[in-house]
């Protein structure tokens, strides 16, 4: 192996600015690939959306339009989030295929695992969110409704409940990605991680009471994970540090 510095591709601001548009203009090509099917089938992924509602309303109850427009608008806004879902992988190649060539061999080497991993986290926080926590969640509301009030939820309240939802176990999903980053980028270090759990896991449920309705069912089905994956992301951390650290010391050998 060659001991010569590795040299990084360069070139113009002009010619970055080009492979930009180049690759912004793939990534909406691919959203709008997705994008078509979705609206297809706006109303059947509507109805897939609301099914954990749906199967926990009492008898009789349903969801409502309070919108002239609404029954039309809001299966065309979440077919365009099932398209943007359904090409993050794609955009991400292409946003990581536009930074990859201004990274060393072993930050890409570092880089590729983190995002291939960050992005099936966050599909993971999404389907946790919608088979976990939504059928608890919802039954719990349909049970504190008060005697005497029909809980009828209008269409595009709960669409953006749901994407809201969705976004934020996503992110929490991340934890471990977090984690890693800021120990391989020396912000941090594991044993301060480890010393501090006390205040990570405090800081975690006042977040989850942050970003959830304000019941302890919700706040729990999101700090309980984000605190696991923290933990994971230490064990994580600590494997890659070991191996990072192994490497060096052979160099230092050669």
């Amino acid at each position: 192996m060659s001991d010569e510095p590795e040299q990084l591709a360069e070139g113009t601001l002009i010619s970055h600015l080009l492979e930009l548009r180049d690759r912004l203009l793939r990534a909406l090509v691919a959203v709008g690939i997705a994008f078509m099917p979705c609206v297809f089938y706006s109303n059947d992924l509507f109805s897939f959306m609301a099914q954990p509602l749906l199967a926990k309303l009492p008898p009789g109850s349903n969801l409502i339009a309070t919108g002239v427009m609404s029954p039309f608008t809001t299966p065309f806004k979440l077919s365009f989030f099932a398209a943007l879902l359904l090409a993050m992988p794609y955009v991400l190649y292409q946003l990581w295929a536009f930074v990859a060539p201004g990274l060393y061999r072993h930050e890409r080497r570092f880089a590729v695992p983190l995002l291939v991993s960050s992005i099936v986290l966050f599909y993971v926080g999404i389907a946790f969110a919608y088979y976990f926590v939504f059928p608890v969640m919802f039954e719990f509301f349909a049970h504190t409704t008060p005697k005497g009030v029909s809980m009828m939820t209008d269409i595009n309240q709960y669409l953006d409940f749901v994407l809201t939802m969705f976004f934020c176990f996503g992110l929490a999903f991340e934890v471990p990605v977090a984690v890693v980053l800021l120990v391989l980028m020396g912000v941090v270090r594991i044993d301060k991680l480890k010393k501090n759990r006390g205040y990570v896991l405090i800081g975690i449920f006042i977040l989850a009471a942050l970003l959830t309705p304000p019941d302890a069912i919700s706040q729990c089905s999101l700090a309980i994970p984000m605190y696991l994956l923290y933990e994971g992301g230490i064990l994580m951390a600590r494997f890659l540090s070991r191996n990072q650290d192994a490497q060096a010391q052979a160099k230092t050998e050669q």
